[in-house]
């Protein structure tokens, strides 16, 4: 078995890239052309002594002309109608609007200095370096002091405690 299927794989690779022939048909498409009249049914059969019937005389019936493919037209959807401004409100009862959100409130100044040292400290020295004035001396070391000293207040002023002591994430 495992013989015929390596045959049958290799045949696939080899004649991958050669055109099938026009001249054969598959099996299925040479039933279809074989099928006696009789066989069919008696709507196929009317279709196909109509189809001869329409024919031209002068040419053999695989000649005979067949009908334009017709477009289908999809309707456009209609517009519905403007309500006036009088219902409109009516219509606009009972929904939900929501109360405006909340401010974001801001932290206390020190927090605030941490985390601008963490985030803004770089982006400064960033942008310097990509302008080409680099800071040097004493502007260079309060640039680092300040994100360092804002990385070590955050982490200093961390809670010691998650903020739910019962959710260790295991929960049934």
């Amino acid at each position: 078995m495992e013989r015929d299927e390596d045959a049958l794989w290799r045949e696939i690779v080899d004649n991958y890239d050669t055109a099938p022939d026009d001249g054969e048909l598959p099996e299925a498409e040479r039933r279809l052309q074989t099928e006696d009249v009789a066989e069919a049914p008696e709507a196929e059969r009317r279709l196909q002594t109509e189809d001869v019937a329409e024919a031209p005389e002068s040419g053999p019936p695989s000649d005979a002309v067949e009908p334009e493919p017709q477009l289908f037209a999809v309707p456009l959807p209609v517009p519905e109608p403007e309500e006036p401004p009088e219902l409109r409100s009516w219509n606009d009862e009972g929904r939900y609007v929501p109360p405006p959100p909340e401010r974001i409130p801001l932290p206390e100044p020190p927090r605030l200095l941490g985390w601008l040292g963490v985030f803004l400290a770089p982006v400064i020295a960033l942008v310097a370096l990509v302008l080409g004035h680099p800071f040097r001396g004493l502007l260079a070391l309060l640039l680092v002091g300040w994100f360092v000293g804002g990385f070590l207040y955050l982490v200093h002023t961390m809670p010691d405690d998650p903020r739910d002591p019962w959710d260790d994430g295991s929960r049934v």
